[in-house]
């Protein structure tokens, strides 16, 4: 079949991000004898510096790693709600949402420690080795992407008059930057060589270096300004200024994590995500969702089933994920509850947020999504986000405005890695004068009512929607996949998952390429994770690639069809491995024109 690009193959290793810096990044550290999860990291702060719309090193990042020979692990990157961040905290505020912007929407920033811990327990480079593409792109400069000035443009009357740290970086001599012409943050350049310092300071040791660049992020120089900032009001999207929550002690006191991943098997395949902290089980629920016999691929039969599926599993999302009270898996991923659930899927759309009664639970929804529901509140504007709020995600009518970044690593010795890097991003908070980066916003999925699954916690982490994947067969890794996308990552990832496990086996392996370039859709049926956390009931948007036929037979069913630009659903990422053969492949997302993979 005809693709975009081919899907690669080869032996020796193969890499795949949403930026051609940062895969060529990872494939350089494969090339200097690295493993995958040391290019992961080095790819990873490369990430921070090229799309620095889309993440940044305050804000988060979850890893699902498989070291060659060993066992999946999830390697938490997502911090936790500062002391401080309580509802009633937030309340006496006057808010009812968690603001989009500013620091009383920051985590704890997550995604620094999180590459420390990789690089310290599955690398074998040094923090200066990794460290040393950032810094170069950083002091050297890059030609940025179009969509770094068209961010920049976005908030720029933001930055020139209240954010003036950020046009320090970002409008240099009053001008966004320009595609061809190079982009420099010297202050972020001047953090990492210091930190290199400081930790070669501690130890001449490897490990030693990467604990003492830990320390120093929590408790040092570093440390000392991401509090700084964060207690300093700042105007964010509710229209005030507003000092954040978080203090000394919490940044000292938290540390990414290991875990074992939730996992679904299907048709032969093992499926592994992050558990209900995070969104990844929706696409464990939407797998069991699934009848026996699917619809033929592509069909208006098949998509007005994968909507459908979807809707149920995310508004089941709603209702039971998040980390303030424990998430009932594996009733939501049972048989029984899953047979009852696919009855609820007829021949019409259905415009209702319809959570279950795993083991016999009440669900409960936010005050806000009962409203947003109802049709009271909470329609989308005219970019499906407000201007300039948290992370931007999809507009109704399929016009991307990029969102987050994601990577996938797979090594000659079989270790496989996906991440999701997001957070921090340049329009989420004033970027810190020491240091070039800004903090995160990750505390605006929260809700302001008590005792939900879901209720800002201190303490707790937010439900985030960033979802990397991994998927066995018999029991050994064989694919690394995922996509930005906000709360569509889910979505986008198991049409990929689905185009893969039901089409594909071209030239002696899977053909992510055209799983990947396959006409893509979304449905916006419940409510957004993001300020001001809206939905549009019914709203399905497609690419114009699907043919009229489907799209005409999905309007008939009663879905509120959007029908979007030829090449704008999904910013999808794949490697895989054959256990057999040990042939690699990957493949990269063309929509965007910056998305790549390599390897060889």
């Amino acid at each position: 079949m005809f693709t975009t690009r081919p899907t690669l193959q080869g032996t020796f290793g193969m890499a795949s991000s949403t930026h051609w810096l940062a895969s060529q990044t990872a494939m350089a550290v494969l090339e200097d004898d690295g493993n995958a999860f040391d290019a992961a990291v080095a790819a990873g702060f490369v990430l921070h510096v090229v799309e620095p719309h889309l993440n940044g090193p305050a804000g988060e990042v979850p890893i699902i790693l498989a070291p060659s020979g060993g066992q999946v692990q999830v390697l938490c990157g997502q911090g936790v709600a500062p002391a401080g961040a309580t509802v009633a905290h937030y309340r006496s505020l006057g808010l009812d949402l968690v603001p989009g912007t500013g620091p009383l929407a920051s985590a704890v920033p997550g995604a620094f420690d999180a590459w420390m811990v990789l690089l310290r327990d599955h690398g074998t480079k040094s923090l200066a080795d990794v460290l040393s593409y950032a810094i170069g792109y950083a002091a050297d400069g890059h030609p940025p992407v179009e969509r770094v000035r068209d961010t920049v443009e976005t908030v720029r009357e933001l930055f020139e008059t209240e954010w003036t740290s950020s046009a320090e970086v970002y409008l240099p001599e009053g001008r966004a930057p320009q595609p061809g012409e190079l982009l420099r943050n010297p202050a972020l350049a001047a953090t990492w060589r210091r930190l290199i310092e400081e930790a070669a300071a501690a130890g001449a040791d490897r490990t030693e270096q990467i604990e003492a660049a830990r320390r120093i992020w929590r408790t040092g120089f570093i440390g000392e300004a991401l509090v700084r900032q964060a207690q300093r009001p700042t105007m964010d999207t509710s229209g005030s200024r507003h000092a954040g929550t978080l203090t000394a002690a919490d940044l000292a006191s938290w540390e990414a994590t290991y875990e074992a991943p939730v996992t679904f098997d299907w048709r032969g395949w093992t499926l592994c995500k992050a558990g209900g902290w995070s969104q990844g089980p929706v696409f464990l629920q939407q797998l069991a969702l699934l009848p026996p016999e699917l619809p033929e691929y592509g069909s208006a039969d098949y998509v007005h089933l994968l909507v459908e599926g979807c809707k149920l599993a995310m508004a089941d999302r709603e209702a039971w994920y998040g980390d303030a009270a424990e998430v009932p898996l594996d009733e939501l991923l049972s048989p029984g509850y899953n047979a009852d659930r696919r009855t609820l899927v007829g021949e019409s759309a259905s415009h209702e947020l319809r959570p279950g009664s795993p083991g016999g639970r009440t669900p409960a929804l936010s005050a806000h999504t009962r409203s947003v529901a109802a049709g009271e509140t909470g329609a989308f504007d005219a970019l499906g986000v407000a201007a300039g709020a948290g992370e931007p995600t999809v507009a109704p009518d399929g016009d991307t405005r990029g969102d987050t970044c994601h990577l996938d690593i797979v090594d000659r010795w079989g270790n496989m890695i996906a991440a999701t890097p997001s957070g921090g991003w340049l329009q989420s908070n004033p970027v810190v004068p020491e240091l070039g980066f800004p903090l995160g916003t990750r505390l605006q999925m929260t809700w302001l009512d008590e005792g939900l699954p879901n209720s800002l916690t201190p303490g707790r982490r937010p439900r985030t929607t960033l979802t990397p994947s991994l998927a066995l067969r018999d029991g050994t890794p064989v694919m690394a996949f995922g996509t930005p996308g906000g709360d569509q990552q889910d979505q986008w990832q198991l049409h990929f998952f689905l185009a893969v496990a039901l089409r594909s086996e071209v030239r002696g392996g899977p053909d992510l390429q055209g799983a990947i370039d396959a006409p893509n859709w979304h449905n916006d049926s419940f409510p957004s994770s993001f300020f001001p956390r809206g939905m549009t009931q019914g709203g399905l948007t497609v690419e114009s690639r699907m043919a009229p036929e489907v799209i005409a037979d999905l309007e008939r069913r009663g879905h509120r069809v959007t029908v979007g630009e030829s090449w704008t659903e999904g910013r999808l990422c794949a490697v895989a491995r054959d256990p057999h053969s040990g042939v690699l492949c990957a493949a990269a997302n063309p929509r965007g024109m910056q998305g790549y993979a390599v390897g060889r």
